[in-house]
């Protein structure tokens, strides 16, 4: 890997690491403090439930709402330090929140690509090591005394409306992969410590939030009317994925209402779902601000202290703002709560403290406590940006084909694009301050003899053409031309959602005249987080190649011109339907209905539910090279065994479907062996993805196929590899039906694996 810093930039780095951080002191049960040593919510010998016990007994009512906020105060007459619980690690460790500060020692970290671009790996193993590296460097900077140990990442929401601006930050639009993804990044920050956290995460945003701000509807006013089935179907997979396999030690209630309840409100949401039927071991926080917002916004409450009790007796533990701890206090002096209810929120806080540490007295002879600045922006954690980029990259279009550029042929580059020269822009939102940069300009300079670098409009906004001609001129000297267009977070961000689909302002027209006048092959580069109607260069013959970068990271520069220069073999797919401008058009991004209602003239959403035309489908990516995928072996038909007392009443829908609940899931799956084999000349990564769709005749209610399996392989040229593929019967070829009820479709299911089809059929075995 090239380094991406600068000689003076690498040497001050050097310098850096050489220095050694100041031990943090104890945040609580310090050794040197007589008064609390002998306490029993100091003995780390004790079971964490005991001396949280303990320590809730210690405290006054004062002190315990004081301890019900973000910005957590000090008890210093039980030797407790104050504490900020709001730090963010996206993709990284951020300053996005108050808990984290850059400078001294700590001036910076790794920061991988937005979420979006590294959920188009598919790679499982490669979201668990970036969770890995990003909680390294989170501990090293809390020892250093710059950072908190709960983050509140990440972000798990579908990826429902392409329009959405903090679209950028989920994993797309399919609840597989997003669960999968949640269940692994989150195992990377928490360790696998047992019970013992490196750091806490949180997955968030709880639940159906995926609109900002659209067309004067804002997430703080939003009812979002959901109905049960896309609840359970859809909008709830990944959250219960990130408690249930992951398990995560918090979750982030939203701002908006689902149908009429503010979610930090909902008793059915956060006591019943979360935490009793997924069993979270953790802690329940609202968005910034969302209790405040659910009294003074959206009038859920006549008074404050009302809004604090319903938030805290629907299973809220922690406030971030100051809302609890203004209205707590007089709430349970108005007997609208009860002590024991605070107190049982201060249980689930505290023991997370716990489970990290911090009432374990000095932190530098715990385990992560050798952590420091030297362990911060280490080589082998940039090269995993490098990586992570690398992996997420999506080649979209290859014709003749023409990538990668040979150096010898294209010794002069025209690099073109209001973002040709990106840095910033690269990091998308909740990013921190990054190690270093390559831009794409610097990327493609490492390989090309001669750049020209124009960039064809003043920002992403293009609102005029005043730069084109120079542009032009520059594509015209050149030998071959890469345009780098797309979005930043003036165009999609939070509370930015976006219009329509279409490149911004003149970026098109800039495209098209510089691809007309080129003197070599176009390559056309998107930096966007959502999807992008470029229909026009996929369907113009003078742009030969199109790339999508997503936001990709500090190292993002040089994944691109490695792929563009086939040091890299792009391996990418989709995550989320690149939809065309019309789809949007009479598309109210306040309908949150999954399925499509032809009646109405309603297209539905995703690749899931939404059969129309599309630029680009989910899962759709090419590479240089080709794999050839074979299926080995896989069951023709599979027996679901059901309780025999439920037989009679388990069926429903003319008898094929029967209830989950019916069915002795256990362990039941299907194995389907893949041989997969590389048939180019090139080494390359290549995504296997299987859809299965249901048997026919289940109506409305079932999904047109839906993702039940993925693996990420590298093969060099002509080697081949079998790929074991388990799908879990009842969690991954159920569907659910209008009622919220999860059945299991008896009869043939279709699975697709590439151009194989291969028919499953299931049938009920009564015991």
């Amino acid at each position: 890997m090239a380094s991406i810093f600068s000689p003076l930039t690498t040497i001050f780095f050097f310098l850096i690491v050489l220095c050694g951080g100041e031990a943090r002191d104890p945040f609580a049960c310090d050794p040197k403090n007589a008064a609390t040593r002998g306490l029993p919510f100091c003995k780390a010998s004790l079971a964490i439930a005991e001396r949280v016990k303990d320590l809730i007994g210690r405290l006054t009512v004062e002190e315990k709402v004081s301890l019900l906020v973000n910005n957590a105060a000090a008890v210093p007459r039980l030797g407790i330090k104050g504490y900020e619980w709001w730090s963010e690690a996206l993709h990284g460790v951020s300053n996005v929140g108050p808990g984290t500060k850059f400078g001294g020692q700590f001036p910076a970290a790794t920061s991988f690509p937005q979420v979006i671009t590294t959920a188009a790996s598919f790679n499982a193993s490669l979201w668990e090591a970036i969770g890995q590296v990003a909680s390294d460097e989170a501990r090293a900077m809390y020892n250093g005394g710059t950072s908190g140990l709960t983050y509140w990442s990440p972000n798990v929401n579908i990826f429902r409306d392409p329009r959405w601006g903090r679209g950028q930050e989920t994993p797309g639009e399919d609840p597989l992969l997003a669960g999968k993804y949640a269940a692994s990044y989150v195992r990377g920050l928490q360790g696998s410590d047992g019970d013992r956290l490196k750091v806490a995460a949180c997955c968030k945003h709880f639940t159906a939030y995926d609109l900002d701000n659209w067309k004067g509807v804002d997430r703080f006013h939003f009812n979002a009317e959901v109905s049960k089935q896309d609840m359970e179907e859809t909008f709830n997979v990944p959250f219960r994925m990130c408690v249930k396999e992951g398990n995560v030690a918090s979750v982030m209630c939203s701002y908006n209402q689902v149908n009429g309840v503010p979610t930090c409100a909902d008793p059915v949401l956060l006591k019943t779902t979360v935490r009793s039927l997924w069993g979270l071991n953790g802690y329940i926080v609202s968005d910034c601000d969302s209790v405040g917002v659910f009294y003074n916004s959206q009038h859920y409450t006549s008074t404050p202290e009302e809004a604090a009790a319903d938030a805290i007796k629907a299973g809220l533990d922690l406030d971030c703002g100051p809302f609890l701890a203004q209205h707590t206090k007089n709430a349970v002096k108005k007997g609208l709560l009860s002590e024991a209810d605070v107190n049982g929120a201060l249980a689930n806080t505290l023991t997370v403290q716990m489970r990290l540490g911090m009432y374990d007295g000095e932190p530098s002879g715990h385990p992560y406590g050798n952590l420091g600045p030297r362990d911060v922006c280490t080589p082998s954690h940039q090269h995993l940006a490098l990586e992570a980029a690398t992996q997420g990259i999506v080649l979209l279009k290859n014709k003749g084909p023409s990538l990668p550029l040979s150096t010898r042929t294209y010794r002069t580059l025209a690099v073109i694009g209001p973002n040709s020269n990106a840095t910033v822009t690269m990091i998308g939102n909740y990013a921190g301050i990054a190690c270093g940069y390559t831009s794409p300009l610097q990327g493609i300079g490492k390989y090309a003899k001669t750049v020209i670098h124009e960039m064809g409009c003043a920002n992403v906004a293009c609102r005029d053409n005043k730069q084109f001609g120079r542009a032009i001129n520059a594509a015209q000297q050149a030998d071959a031309t890469v345009l780098v267009m797309g979005l930043d977070q003036s165009i999609e961000a939070e509370t930015v959602d976006r219009a329509g689909l279409l490149l911004p302002g003149h970026q098109q027209d800039l495209v098209s005249k510089v691809a007309s006048a080129s003197k070599g092959p176009t390559i056309l580069v998107i930096m966007s987080g959502g999807p992008v109607d470029i229909t026009f260069a996929k369907n113009d013959p003078r742009i030969e190649g199109i790339l999508w970068a997503g936001y990709p990271g500090q190292a993002g520069g040089a994944a691109i011109a490695d792929i563009l220069f086939g040091t890299s073999n792009p391996g990418g797919k989709l995550p989320m339907t690149w939809y065309p401008e019309g789809y949007v058009e009479k598309l109210a991004m306040t309908n949150m209905a999954m399925r499509s209602i032809k009646s109405k003239g309603y297209p539905g959403r995703t690749y899931r539910f939404y059969s129309g035309p599309v630029v680009y489908p989910f899962g759709y990516g090419l590479s240089y090279t080709h794999f050839v995928q074979t299926l080995a072996s896989a069951p023709k038909v599979v027996s679901v065994p059901v309780d025999g007392h439920r037989q009679k009443n388990s069926s429903n829908i003319a008898n094929k479907a029967i209830k989950v609940t019916h069915a002795r899931c256990g362990k039941l799956s299907v194995s389907l062996h893949v041989d997969v084999k590389n048939v180019g000349s090139r080494y390359g990564t290549h995504t296997l993805l299987v859809f299965s769709a249901p048997p026919p005749g289940n109506g409305h209610w079932a999904p047109h196929k839906q993702l039940v399996g993925f693996h990420k392989v590298h093969l060099p040229p002509k080697a081949q590899q079998r790929l074991r593929i388990n799908i879990h019967v009842c969690k991954l070829l159920s569907v659910v039906d209008t009622s919220g009820t999860r059945r299991i479709p008896m009869g043939s299911h279709t699975l697709h694996i590439a151009h194989i089809k291969h028919s499953l059929t299931l049938h009920p075995q009564t015991l």
